[in-house]
């Protein structure tokens, strides 16, 4: 069997020793890969391409690690949940690119603002990328598997709430830029989606006010979408964006799911129609409706759709390795912003005891 590349970047927000959010100062410098995000209180951890579950592991637990011990001396935490559940305002960091992204969504750009996401990469099979494209499309729902906060601004908006504002109301006058996209035929049809989505961006840039050589400056036609599973040519991957910010375990656990359905892929076909799940001989997905159907259930209802949770089994999870805290956080009803501070410090506190109660393993 292939050994496949994979690599994570998780998003935490950072809170200082009462759970309010806050800028993260020296946490940048504590490890390699850590950085700013485009909102102030939000930090990025990075892996570079790993081959091995293990030494994928290895690297974010060190690099978070790191990144706690910095955190320790400075008051500060990092909360694994994909909104901040109430917050009030969440500042930008000055930059060009969000400021042109602001003019064409509008003010429903807000809501990206309150969004902590995972991504996944996982590096292309030669000659099979955009088969692996296909198949990462049709596994969106497994996003349902770490949804980690229903709560936007105190309120209960859905099971997996970041993914309901970021597609559906963030993008929802913007379409093409936020949601999941159809099958792809061959990468030249995907190429030529992408160069149709940024002349409808640019467009949509000028039409805002934006300078003409702001955009070229800081959009490609790769970098000027959204859509939560891509083919990154920039880094030889296909890149699967649709998760919650998650504990590292989990992180690491979906990246090695990820890749196992690559590697089945390997040696066998992608089929779309029929049963879905993984064959001998094939990678059955079903039709982009039924894929759908699907995702709004993620979205929904998570991983309380039994229908999902069968399909998400036979395409090569076992979801009862998964426990969404979105379940749990879920019981409340409104959540003032005290509750919400308390919220952020025992998520806080959870991403510590990961990190010491799960053991490394050997290659």
């Amino acid at each position: 069997m292939v050994d496949i590349r994979r690599s994570v970047e998780v998003e935490y927000w950072v809170v200082d020793g009462e759970g309010r959010l806050t800028e993260p100062g020296e946490l940048v410098d504590a490890a390699p890969g850590v950085e700013r995000e485009f909102v102030e209180p939000l930090l990025e951890v990075k892996t570079t391409p790993c081959e091995t579950t293990a030494q994928l592991r290895r690297e974010l637990f060190e690099r978070v690690g790191r990144v706690l011990e910095r955190a320790a001396e400075l008051d500060r935490g990092l909360v694994p949940l994909a909104t901040p559940v109430n917050a009030g305002e969440v500042r930008d960091l000055p930059s060009e690119r969000t400021r042109v992204q602001e003019r064409v969504v509008g003010e429903d750009f807000e809501y990206v603002r309150h969004c902590a996401g995972t991504h996944v990469h996982v590096e292309q099979l030669p000659g099979r990328a955009v088969d692996q494209l296909n198949a990462f499309i049709a596994l969106d729902p497994a996003l349902a598997l770490v949804n980690s906060s229903p709560y936007f601004g105190g309120e209960h908006l859905a099971a997996g709430a970041r993914s309901k504002l970021y597609r559906r109301m963030a993008y929802g006058d913007v379409p093409h830029q936020g949601r999941l996209w159809r099958y792809a035929t061959d990468a030249d049809e995907w190429t030529r989606r992408l160069e149709r989505r940024y002349e409808e961006f640019l467009a949509a840039a000028l039409e805002a006010g934006a300078d003409r050589r702001a955009v070229a400056a800081h959009f490609t036609p790769e970098t000027a979408v959204w859509t939560p599973v891509q083919l990154r040519e920039t880094f030889g991957t296909v890149e699967y964006r649709s998760p919650d910010t998650t504990l590292p375990s989990r992180a690491v656990r979906l990246a090695d799911d990820l890749a196992g359905v690559v590697e089945h892929l390997a040696d066998t076909d992608l089929r779309v129609g029929g049963t879905p799940g993984l064959t001998e001989d094939a990678v059955v997905v079903p039709g982009f409706e039924t894929v759908l159907d699907h995702v709004d259930a993620a979205i929904e209802e998570g991983l309380e759709s039994d229908s999902l949770r069968a399909y998400l089994d036979r395409m090569g999870f076992d979801t009862d390795a998964y426990a969404p805290v979105t379940h749990d956080l879920g019981t409340r009803g409104t959540v003032t912003r005290a509750e919400a501070r308390e919220l952020r410090l025992d998520h806080a506190a959870r991403l510590k005891r990961d990190l010491q109660q799960v053991a490394v393993g050997d290659d």
